[in-house]
Protein backbone atom coordinates (compact mmCIF):
# COMPACT_ATOMS: atom_id res chain seq x y z
CA UNK A 1 0.00 0.00 0.00
CA UNK A 2 1.33 3.54 -1.30
CA UNK A 3 1.55 6.01 1.73
CA UNK A 4 2.21 9.85 1.50
CA UNK A 5 4.67 11.59 4.33
CA UNK A 6 3.88 15.02 5.76
CA UNK A 7 6.98 16.41 8.00
CA UNK A 8 6.05 19.85 10.09
CA UNK A 9 9.21 20.82 12.05
CA UNK A 10 8.91 23.36 14.36
CA UNK A 11 10.74 25.33 16.61
CA UNK A 12 9.20 23.38 19.75
CA UNK A 13 7.84 19.77 18.39
CA UNK A 14 8.54 17.96 14.96
CA UNK A 15 5.64 15.97 13.73
CA UNK A 16 5.18 13.30 11.02
CA UNK A 17 1.97 11.60 9.70
CA UNK A 18 1.33 8.31 7.24
CA UNK A 19 -1.54 9.42 4.79
CA UNK A 20 -3.27 6.46 2.90
CA UNK A 21 -3.94 7.27 -1.16
CA UNK A 22 -7.95 7.93 0.44
CA UNK A 23 -6.47 10.30 2.85
CA UNK A 24 -6.77 8.65 5.54
CA UNK A 25 -4.38 8.94 8.68
CA UNK A 26 -2.20 5.94 9.65
CA UNK A 27 0.46 6.75 11.62
CA UNK A 28 1.51 9.80 13.16
CA UNK A 29 5.30 10.70 15.57
CA UNK A 30 5.02 13.86 17.51
CA UNK A 31 7.76 14.56 19.29
CA UNK A 32 9.90 17.85 20.58
CA UNK A 33 12.81 19.02 18.48
CA UNK A 34 15.08 20.04 21.22
CA UNK A 35 16.70 22.65 19.54
CA UNK A 36 18.19 19.76 16.60
CA UNK A 37 16.05 19.58 13.72
CA UNK A 38 18.68 17.25 11.78
CA UNK A 39 18.52 15.14 14.78
CA UNK A 40 14.62 15.55 15.20
CA UNK A 41 13.91 14.32 11.82
CA UNK A 42 16.55 11.56 11.84
CA UNK A 43 14.22 10.05 15.03
CA UNK A 44 10.82 10.65 13.83
CA UNK A 45 11.97 9.03 10.34
CA UNK A 46 12.88 6.26 12.27
CA UNK A 47 9.71 5.74 14.24
CA UNK A 48 7.52 5.87 10.75
CA UNK A 49 9.84 3.46 9.12
CA UNK A 50 9.30 0.89 11.99
CA UNK A 51 5.87 1.30 11.19
CA UNK A 52 6.04 0.69 7.15
CA UNK A 53 8.31 -2.16 7.63
CA UNK A 54 5.51 -3.52 9.94
CA UNK A 55 2.60 -3.48 7.74
CA UNK A 56 4.49 -3.60 4.35
CA UNK A 57 3.95 0.10 3.43
CA UNK A 58 5.83 2.05 0.84
CA UNK A 59 6.07 5.54 0.64
CA UNK A 60 5.04 7.43 -2.59
CA UNK A 61 5.36 11.04 -1.66
CA UNK A 62 6.83 13.30 0.48
CA UNK A 63 5.37 16.61 1.64
CA UNK A 64 7.45 19.47 4.35
CA UNK A 65 6.06 22.63 6.12
CA UNK A 66 6.88 24.20 9.03
CA UNK A 67 9.95 26.80 10.00
CA UNK A 68 12.92 23.74 9.40
CA UNK A 69 10.99 22.81 5.88
CA UNK A 70 13.73 23.59 3.72
CA UNK A 71 15.76 21.46 5.90
CA UNK A 72 13.36 18.59 6.17
CA UNK A 73 13.02 18.80 1.85
CA UNK A 74 16.51 18.23 1.37
CA UNK A 75 17.13 15.57 4.53
CA UNK A 76 13.81 13.47 3.08
CA UNK A 77 13.47 14.48 -0.32
CA UNK A 78 10.25 15.80 -0.61
CA UNK A 79 7.97 16.17 -3.45
CA UNK A 80 6.29 19.66 -1.80
CA UNK A 81 7.35 22.58 0.26
CA UNK A 82 4.61 24.53 1.64
CA UNK A 83 4.35 27.25 4.15
CA UNK A 84 2.47 26.40 7.59
CA UNK A 85 -0.61 28.63 6.29
CA UNK A 86 -1.51 26.56 3.56
CA UNK A 87 -0.73 23.05 5.14
CA UNK A 88 -2.68 23.75 8.48
CA UNK A 89 -5.88 25.56 5.75
CA UNK A 90 -5.47 22.31 3.50
CA UNK A 91 -5.74 19.90 6.77
CA UNK A 92 -8.90 21.88 7.87
CA UNK A 93 -10.73 21.85 4.50
CA UNK A 94 -10.09 18.37 4.01
CA UNK A 95 -11.57 17.34 7.64
CA UNK A 96 -14.54 19.92 7.02
CA UNK A 97 -15.12 22.09 4.05
CA UNK A 98 -16.87 24.78 5.18
CA UNK A 99 -14.72 25.53 7.86
CA UNK A 100 -14.09 29.38 7.95
CA UNK A 101 -11.72 30.21 10.92
CA UNK A 102 -8.50 28.34 12.57
CA UNK A 103 -6.81 29.48 15.50
CA UNK A 104 -3.33 27.47 15.68
CA UNK A 105 -1.65 27.80 18.48
CA UNK A 106 2.24 26.03 18.30
CA UNK A 107 5.53 26.87 20.92
CA UNK A 108 6.87 30.04 19.34
CA UNK A 109 4.34 31.69 16.91
CA UNK A 110 0.42 31.71 16.73
CA UNK A 111 -1.41 32.44 13.41
CA UNK A 112 -5.43 32.83 12.52
CA UNK A 113 -5.99 31.80 8.96
CA UNK A 114 -9.52 32.79 7.30
CA UNK A 115 -11.02 30.52 4.68
CA UNK A 116 -13.32 30.98 2.28
CA UNK A 117 -14.66 28.10 -0.04
CA UNK A 118 -11.94 26.10 0.98
CA UNK A 119 -8.99 28.79 0.16
CA UNK A 120 -7.04 30.33 2.15
CA UNK A 121 -8.60 34.15 2.37
CA UNK A 122 -6.35 35.80 4.80
CA UNK A 123 -4.12 35.30 7.57
CA UNK A 124 -1.78 36.71 10.29
CA UNK A 125 0.77 35.63 12.49
CA UNK A 126 2.53 36.58 15.84
CA UNK A 127 6.13 36.04 15.77
CA UNK A 128 7.06 38.83 18.08
CA UNK A 129 5.66 38.10 21.76
CA UNK A 130 5.82 34.40 23.51
CA UNK A 131 2.50 35.42 25.97
CA UNK A 132 0.45 33.73 23.27
CA UNK A 133 2.38 30.41 22.65
CA UNK A 134 3.08 27.10 23.87
CA UNK A 135 6.40 28.06 25.23
CA UNK A 136 4.97 30.59 27.43
CA UNK A 137 2.51 28.15 28.90
CA UNK A 138 5.21 25.76 29.12
CA UNK A 139 7.08 27.69 31.28
CA UNK A 140 3.93 28.62 33.57
CA UNK A 141 3.56 25.30 34.06
CA UNK A 142 6.66 24.54 35.31
CA UNK A 143 6.67 28.03 37.77
CA UNK A 144 3.45 26.47 39.64
CA UNK A 145 5.15 22.91 39.25
CA UNK A 146 2.17 21.65 37.56
CA UNK A 147 2.62 19.06 34.62
CA UNK A 148 1.62 20.62 31.31
CA UNK A 149 -0.78 17.62 30.82
CA UNK A 150 -3.06 19.00 33.19
CA UNK A 151 -2.52 22.47 32.84
CA UNK A 152 -6.11 22.52 31.16
CA UNK A 153 -7.93 19.49 33.32
CA UNK A 154 -7.07 21.96 36.34
CA UNK A 155 -7.96 25.25 34.77
CA UNK A 156 -11.82 24.50 33.63
CA UNK A 157 -12.30 23.72 37.35
CA UNK A 158 -12.13 27.21 38.31
CA UNK A 159 -14.69 29.24 39.84
CA UNK A 160 -13.86 32.67 39.45
CA UNK A 161 -10.72 32.99 37.10
CA UNK A 162 -8.53 36.24 38.36
CA UNK A 163 -7.51 38.77 35.90
CA UNK A 164 -4.30 38.74 34.54
CA UNK A 165 -2.24 41.04 32.17
CA UNK A 166 -1.48 39.21 29.03
CA UNK A 167 0.32 41.79 26.53
CA UNK A 168 3.13 41.12 27.26
CA UNK A 169 5.17 37.75 28.60
CA UNK A 170 6.96 39.82 31.38
CA UNK A 171 3.99 41.65 32.41
CA UNK A 172 1.73 38.50 32.48
CA UNK A 173 4.58 36.62 34.65
CA UNK A 174 4.80 38.98 37.09
CA UNK A 175 0.92 39.55 37.82
CA UNK A 176 0.35 35.97 37.79
CA UNK A 177 3.21 35.45 40.81
CA UNK A 178 1.70 38.77 42.27
CA UNK A 179 -1.87 37.10 42.11
CA UNK A 180 -0.04 33.64 43.75
CA UNK A 181 0.99 36.06 46.73
CA UNK A 182 -1.97 37.09 47.73
CA UNK A 183 -3.33 33.61 47.85
CA UNK A 184 -5.54 33.35 45.05
CA UNK A 185 -6.10 29.34 44.23
CA UNK A 186 -4.18 27.80 41.09
CA UNK A 187 -6.81 27.02 39.41
CA UNK A 188 -7.89 30.26 39.31
CA UNK A 189 -4.59 31.43 38.15
CA UNK A 190 -4.34 28.74 35.32
CA UNK A 191 -7.49 29.80 33.93
CA UNK A 192 -6.87 33.98 34.27
CA UNK A 193 -3.54 32.63 32.51
CA UNK A 194 -5.85 30.67 29.64
CA UNK A 195 -8.21 34.01 29.59
CA UNK A 196 -5.23 36.09 29.15
CA UNK A 197 -3.77 34.30 26.55
CA UNK A 198 -6.89 34.63 24.44
CA UNK A 199 -7.34 38.29 24.72
CA UNK A 200 -3.74 38.72 24.06
CA UNK A 201 -4.26 36.78 20.95
CA UNK A 202 -7.90 37.87 19.33
CA UNK A 203 -6.12 41.71 20.05
CA UNK A 204 -2.78 40.98 18.29
CA UNK A 205 -3.46 38.36 16.05
CA UNK A 206 -7.12 38.43 14.92
CA UNK A 207 -7.03 42.44 15.03
CA UNK A 208 -9.76 44.06 12.95
CA UNK A 209 -10.66 40.50 11.23
CA UNK A 210 -14.01 39.04 11.38
CA UNK A 211 -14.16 35.64 12.69
CA UNK A 212 -16.79 33.32 11.23
CA UNK A 213 -18.35 30.01 12.29
CA UNK A 214 -17.13 26.99 11.93
CA UNK A 215 -13.71 27.50 13.34
CA UNK A 216 -11.02 25.23 14.08
CA UNK A 217 -8.63 25.40 17.42
CA UNK A 218 -4.99 23.38 15.94
CA UNK A 219 -2.07 23.18 16.95
CA UNK A 220 -0.29 21.80 20.65
CA UNK A 221 -1.96 24.23 22.83
CA UNK A 222 -5.47 23.16 21.42
CA UNK A 223 -4.80 20.09 24.00
CA UNK A 224 -5.33 22.71 26.54
CA UNK A 225 -9.14 22.70 27.72
CA UNK A 226 -8.77 26.02 29.40
CA UNK A 227 -7.72 27.56 26.32
CA UNK A 228 -10.41 26.30 24.49
CA UNK A 229 -13.06 27.32 26.66
CA UNK A 230 -11.32 30.85 27.04
CA UNK A 231 -11.56 31.40 22.96
CA UNK A 232 -15.44 30.13 23.35
CA UNK A 233 -16.08 32.58 25.97
CA UNK A 234 -14.82 35.50 24.09
CA UNK A 235 -15.79 34.55 21.00
CA UNK A 236 -19.71 33.37 21.80
CA UNK A 237 -19.51 30.53 19.98
CA UNK A 238 -17.98 26.46 19.62
CA UNK A 239 -14.36 25.72 19.18
CA UNK A 240 -13.94 22.78 17.32
CA UNK A 241 -10.93 21.07 18.25
CA UNK A 242 -9.85 18.32 15.78
CA UNK A 243 -9.08 14.50 16.74
CA UNK A 244 -5.18 15.30 15.60
CA UNK A 245 -5.22 18.86 15.92
CA UNK A 246 -1.29 18.81 17.33
CA UNK A 247 -0.20 17.32 13.87
CA UNK A 248 -2.44 19.05 11.37
CA UNK A 249 0.12 20.79 9.49
CA UNK A 250 1.84 17.51 8.80
CA UNK A 251 -1.40 16.42 7.60
CA UNK A 252 -1.92 18.96 5.24
CA UNK A 253 1.52 18.65 4.02
CA UNK A 254 1.18 14.89 3.23
CA UNK A 255 -1.79 15.65 1.22
CA UNK A 256 -0.88 17.92 -0.66
CA UNK A 257 2.02 15.55 -1.38
CA UNK A 258 -0.46 13.19 -2.60
CA UNK A 259 -2.46 15.78 -4.86
CA UNK A 260 1.04 16.32 -6.42
CA UNK A 261 2.64 12.45 -7.02
CA UNK A 262 -0.89 12.01 -8.13
CA UNK A 263 -0.46 14.54 -10.71
CA UNK A 264 2.87 13.28 -11.86
CA UNK A 265 3.94 10.58 -13.81
CA UNK A 266 7.55 10.70 -12.87
CA UNK A 267 9.13 8.73 -9.82
CA UNK A 268 9.07 11.01 -6.64
CA UNK A 269 11.83 13.21 -4.66
CA UNK A 270 11.57 10.34 -1.64
CA UNK A 271 15.43 9.56 -1.06
CA UNK A 272 14.56 6.35 0.88
CA UNK A 273 14.78 5.00 4.21
CA UNK A 274 18.76 4.22 3.50
CA UNK A 275 19.76 8.13 2.94
CA UNK A 276 18.18 9.09 5.96
CA UNK A 277 18.85 7.08 8.38
CA UNK A 278 22.41 5.90 7.63
CA UNK A 279 23.84 8.93 7.14
CA UNK A 280 25.72 11.67 8.90
CA UNK A 281 24.24 15.07 8.54
CA UNK A 282 25.93 18.01 9.49
CA UNK A 283 25.30 21.88 9.25
CA UNK A 284 27.44 25.22 9.14
CA UNK A 285 26.85 28.49 8.25
CA UNK A 286 29.06 30.82 6.53
CA UNK A 287 29.36 34.86 5.89
CA UNK A 288 29.30 34.90 2.11
CA UNK A 289 31.89 38.39 1.14
CA UNK A 290 30.55 38.41 -2.48
CA UNK A 291 29.04 41.39 -2.25
CA UNK A 292 28.36 43.87 -0.17
CA UNK A 293 25.26 42.00 0.99
CA UNK A 294 27.62 40.02 3.19
CA UNK A 295 24.69 37.08 3.35
CA UNK A 296 24.67 34.59 5.90
CA UNK A 297 24.64 31.51 3.88
CA UNK A 298 23.56 28.12 5.72
CA UNK A 299 24.98 24.71 4.39
CA UNK A 300 23.55 21.08 5.23
CA UNK A 301 25.67 17.95 4.32
CA UNK A 302 25.39 14.38 4.44
CA UNK A 303 29.21 12.24 5.23
CA UNK A 304 30.67 15.36 4.23
CA UNK A 305 29.16 16.37 1.04
CA UNK A 306 27.22 19.49 0.62
CA UNK A 307 23.62 18.64 -0.48
CA UNK A 308 22.29 22.08 -0.34
CA UNK A 309 22.64 26.00 0.71
CA UNK A 310 19.79 28.60 1.57
CA UNK A 311 20.28 32.25 2.73
CA UNK A 312 22.17 33.50 -0.01
CA UNK A 313 20.07 36.55 -2.13
CA UNK A 314 21.90 36.08 -5.26
CA UNK A 315 21.34 32.27 -4.95
CA UNK A 316 25.36 31.79 -5.72
CA UNK A 317 25.76 29.22 -3.62
CA UNK A 318 22.19 27.53 -4.08
CA UNK A 319 23.14 27.28 -7.80
CA UNK A 320 26.82 25.86 -7.33
CA UNK A 321 24.58 22.67 -6.64
CA UNK A 322 21.78 22.89 -9.05
CA UNK A 323 23.12 19.71 -10.76
CA UNK A 324 23.07 18.09 -7.52
CA UNK A 325 19.84 18.72 -6.31
CA UNK A 326 16.26 18.37 -7.45
CA UNK A 327 14.40 21.40 -8.32
CA UNK A 328 11.94 22.01 -5.42
CA UNK A 329 10.24 25.44 -4.89
CA UNK A 330 9.97 26.59 -2.03
CA UNK A 331 6.98 28.93 -0.89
Amino acid sequence: MHMYLGVDIGSVSSNFVLVDSRGQLRDKVYLRTQGNPVQAIKEGFAAIDSTLKKQGWQIRGVGATGSGRQLAGVLLGADVIKNEITAHGVAASWLNPQVRTIIEIGGQDSKIILLKNGIVNDFAMNTVCAAGTGSFLDQQAARLNIPIEEFGQRAITSRQPVRIAGRCGVFAESDMIHKQQMGYPVEDILMGLCEALARNYLNNVGKGKKIMEPVFFQGGVAANQGMKRAFEQLLGCPVQVPEHHEVMGAIGAALLAREARERSLGPGQFKGPSFVLEGEFTSRSQECRGCPNLCEVVCISRDGQPLAYWGDRCKKWEGSLSNKRSSLKVV
